[in-house]
C-alpha cells in the first residue's frame, strides 16, 4: 500500500535530518495560515527549525548555493507543517497553486531559480502533478533574521477538508 503523503512528509523530514514538530510560532499581528473557501494562503516562512535560524547570510558571499538550497527544503516544509495542520493532513491538499522564493543575494548572486528548484522538487515529490505549481524566484538584500531565504506559498485544498486554527 502507498504511504500517505504524511507519511512521505516525515521520510523526507528524516532524510533532510531535522524535526518539524511543535509549534510554528508567528512574531506580529498576521496570521500564518489563512483560508479563503478552499484556497489556502501560507506566510512566508523562513529556515527555522525549533527556535533557530539554521541558515543565515547573503547567498553567493557567506553562504552557498547549496547550503540556500536545503534552506529552501527546510522553508518549504514549515510551509507543509502549517498546511497539514491547517487541513488535518496533506492528503487533503488538492494543489499547490503557487510559490514565491526569495532568496537574500549578494550582488554577483544570479541562481536564485536553482535555490528555488530544491523546494519544488520536494513539492513534487510529495504531491506528483498537482505539486506542480507556478513559481517566482526573487533575489532581495535582505529577510528577516538575516535568514538566507523565505518562501511563502498559496495551495487549494479539496472540498469539504476541514480547516483548524493556526493564529
Amino acid at each position: 500500500m502507498p504511504l500517505s503523503r504524511d507519511e512521505q512528509f516525515n521520510a523526507i523530514a528524516a532524510e533532510l535530518g531535522y524535526s518539524f514538530e511543535g509549534e510554528i510560532k508567528i512574531g506580529g499581528n498576521y496570521t500564518s495560515v489563512l483560508r479563503h473557501a478552499e484556497y489556502v494562503y501560507i506566510s512566508g516562512q523562513v529556515p527555522r527549525v525549533g527556535s533557530d535560524i539554521v541558515v543565515r547570510g547573503r547567498v553567493g558571499d557567506e553562504t552557498s548555493l547549496a547550503q540556500a538550497q536545503l534552506a529552501a527544503k527546510i522553508c518549504v516544509m514549515r510551509c507543509l507543517v502549517l498546511l497539514r495542520n491547517s487541513l488535518g493532513s496533506l492528503d487533503k491538499v488538492a494543489g499547490i497553486l503557487r510559490m514565491t522564493v526569495f532568496t537574500q543575494s549578494a550582488a554577483d548572486f544570479t541562481q536564485q531559480s536553482e535555490v528555488g528548484d530544491a523546494a519544488s522538487d520536494i513539492l513534487y515529490r510529495l504531491f506528483g502533478e498537482t505539486g506542480v505549481h507556478t513559481r517566482t524566484s526573487v533575489g532581495v538584500y535582505q529577510l528577516p533574521k538575516n535568514a538566507s531565504v523565505e518562501i511563502d506559498m498559496i495551495a487549494i485544498a479539496r472540498e469539504g477538508a476541514c480547516s483548524g486554527g493556526t493564529r
